[in-house]
């Protein structure tokens, strides 16, 4: 809950700046009569909205689980990200058509310099604010904060691109270069747009996080117990900042329940350990079978039916089989 509630306090405060840096950009267009400035104003009004959404999807996924949705609300968090890269992408589209329309009909631009300063005040709060995003986010596992951030030092980037266009036309008083350099940062936009809406659909469908099951094998192959003989099933979901992770966990057939649960409690100690305490866990405790032996490094075991022939090594392939690992797991 904690988590949540920090998750909360950092997006009020993209909100808050997002509007102040949208006022300043407005005021630099109307300076300037920039076709660039507007770009970056326009990408602006998404960033307010698409603040407000993320700060309401982050209060859905703050609030705790109930019986209409016992594992709690924080795929509001992936609705929330699809929106906004939804609205980034209409952005660039509205920006590529000012553009052209200004090929067509084109204005005199004025006070470069005074809309250049502005401008790059606020790309270098963009940045910063957003990059404190990603890291808050990444650390809570936050996808709307992640989302926020990335958006934010995108916009970062194209506010940096239109700055050295500016630099240009003021030099070069190229006019036409304003166009030009508004279009291609609106593709950069819809790209950004577009890599975040897949990300989200990715969460919503609880498509697999490679990046996050990789980092769990390495934990669990680093740790791996005498008594933990295997691990298979093994599945994680993202539900907003919540962890849930299903596996089986095969162990001695002789351990009573005490025994078994001592393992799987040991399992779960390690994984909060590195993961934080937003982790839901659901771990069945299978017994070894015969087969098991000839894999089974427990050395005091006074029931083995086999020797020992060769440890399996945990992988993303067979921690995520259905089915108990043997020899024939390293082969297959």
């Amino acid at each position: 809950m904690e988590t949540a509630r920090e998750n909360l306090r950092m997006q009020k405060w993209v909100v808050i700046i997002a509007i102040l840096l949208f006022v300043v950009k407005v005021l630099a267009y109307f300076l300037t009569q920039s076709v660039a400035i507007l770009t970056d104003a326009l990408e602006s009004t998404v960033n307010v909205v698409a603040g407000l959404i993320g700060l309401y999807s982050l209060y859905v996924a703050a609030k705790p689980r109930d019986e209409d949705h016992p594992y709690g609300h924080g795929k509001a968090e992936f609705l929330s990200a699809a929106v906004e890269g939804t609205l980034i992408m209409i952005a660039g589209l509205i920006i590529i058509y000012e553009a052209i329309n200004n090929f067509i009909h084109p204005h005199v631009l004025q006070q470069l310099d005074q809309g250049i300063i502005l401008v790059a005040i606020t790309a270098i709060v963009n940045y910063i604010v957003g990059y404190i995003c990603i890291r808050k986010g990444k650390k809570n596992n936050s996808l709307a904060l992640i989302a926020s951030g990335k958006h934010l030092q995108s916009d970062t980037y194209s506010t940096l691109g239109i700055i050295a266009g500016l630099f240009i036309i003021y030099f070069t008083d190229i006019t036409w270069l304003d166009n030009a350099v508004a279009i291609l940062f609106a593709f950069i936009i819809i790209y950004t747009g577009y890599h975040i809406i897949r990300h989200s659909v990715a969460g919503i469908m609880d498509e697999a996080d490679k990046e996050l099951l990789v980092k769990l094998v390495d934990l669990l192959n680093t740790n791996r117990r005498i008594n933990w003989i295997d691990l298979h099933n093994l599945r994680v979901i993202k539900y907003g900042s919540q962890l849930h992770i299903d596996c089986h966990l095969t162990v001695p057939w002789y351990f009573d329940v005490r025994e078994a649960h001592h393992e799987i409690d040991e399992l779960v100690s390690l994984i909060t350990k590195e993961f934080g305490n937003a982790v839901e866990f659901f771990v069945h405790s299978d017994p070894c079978l015969d087969f098991s032996c000839s894999i089974c490094m427990k050395e005091d075991c006074r029931v083995r039916q086999h020797a020992f022939i060769q440890r399996v090594p945990w992988t993303l392939n067979n921690l995520l089989t259905d089915k108990k690992h043997h020899l024939e797991t390293v082969t297959a």
